[in-house]
């Protein structure tokens, strides 16, 4: 018997009943021969994890534009945090920690250079609009792999669709991720900025903090908790009516005073105007495309627009400036 049999044996044996099994997932859209040793979720999750898209995440903005401290977060770092308290979850369930993890690793691989201002800019630009979350379904369905994707299974692109707040996923480890997408940026955006000085602990709430904890990592450990103790033994992921409501304050709270705030944001309106120069530029002068994404017009039949929309929203931080510096800022003269 293959390694991959026995693992998908392992799995009708251990996993809960509503665990969504490797050999029950609706395939992809180009069969492939099956891996010997891994299932597909498996398979999927490795995918995602040596693809460029993935790479890139290091240098994109989370909450604070291109830090100069090592210690703040970024789109891979959130990535990552989202995956443990994910995988956290799933495991304590008996879901597939596999499915999970492809999700939460691929959940956030369509967004833009500096966070959700370069994404309020594309949308305003684009002709068709721009969703960080549509981006990533088209990253894995179209974008890697020059063109080809990487024809991951339908659970997988399911989960990483859904995973934002107006939409549900079909799967109980795409709900895990799109829960603990929220557990770990309300987390780490407060541990940024109270690194930062923007808040201090005195600043939540007293309310909330007896609820939920009084430090930051009290406060994570509270919420996974909370979701496994109230989903256990259920086909629906949750939280408690306590919980739950606490969770949305703090929400609301981190809205008020850090994501709004205008000393975090004072540098957003320069972002959001560089990746509109950006966008307006490459749309104007289609030709300094890079080859790639010009094949995805010729050959796919894309419009300049989306094609103009993928590149932009692919780049990172540091790129983005680099690419505006080159067009745009004046060079000394050499002779």
């Amino acid at each position: 018997m293959l390694i991959r049999e026995l693992v998908e044996q392992h799995e009708k044996e251990y996993l809960s009943p509503y665990a969504t099994l490797s050999v029950n997932s609706k395939g992809r859209d180009v069969p492939e021969e099956e891996c010997d040793i891994r299932p597909v979720f498996q398979r999927d999750r490795d995918r995602i994890l040596h693809s460029k898209s993935f790479r890139r995440l290091k240098d994109k903005t989370q909450v604070f534009l291109t830090p100069e401290g090592d210690h703040y977060r970024t789109r891979l770092t959130h990535t990552l945090e989202v995956s443990q308290n994910a995988r956290t979850i799933a495991k304590a369930l008996r879901l597939n920690e596999d499915l999970t993890e492809a999700i939460a690793l691929g959940h956030d691989l369509g967004h833009t250079p500096f966070g959700h201002a370069g994404e309020r800019a594309l949308d305003r630009c684009c002709m068709q609009g721009f969703k960080h979350n549509v981006q990533s379904k088209r990253v894995v369905e179209v974008l890697e792999k020059d063109g080809k994707g990487l024809n991951l299974t339908w659970e997988v692109r399911d989960g990483i669709l859904n995973h934002q707040t107006h939409s549900m996923p079909s799967t109980l480890e795409g709900k895990i991720v799109r829960l603990s997408d929220k557990i770990a940026y309300i987390h780490h955006d407060m541990d940024d900025a109270l690194r930062a000085g923007v808040l201090t602990e005195e600043d939540l709430p007293k309310e909330l903090r007896n609820t939920l904890g009084k430090t930051t990592t009290r406060r994570l450990d509270t919420m996974i908790h909370d979701v496994i103790t109230f989903s256990s033994g259920k086909p629906e992921i949750g939280m408690s009516k306590e919980i739950h409501e606490a969770m949305t304050e703090l929400r609301l709270f981190m809205f008020d005073n850090v994501y709004t705030n205008p000393i975090v944001k004072q540098e957003e309106v320069k972002a959001e105007k560089l990746v509109e120069n950006l966008y307006e530029y490459f749309l104007r002068e289609f030709d300094r495309m890079p080859e790639e994404y010009k094949r995805l017009m010729n050959e796919n039949g894309e419009s300049k627009d989306r094609v103009v929309c993928d590149y932009v929203s692919s780049m990172s931080d540091r790129y983005a400036i680099s690419v505006f510096d080159d067009l745009y800022m004046p060079k000394s003269w050499a002779y």
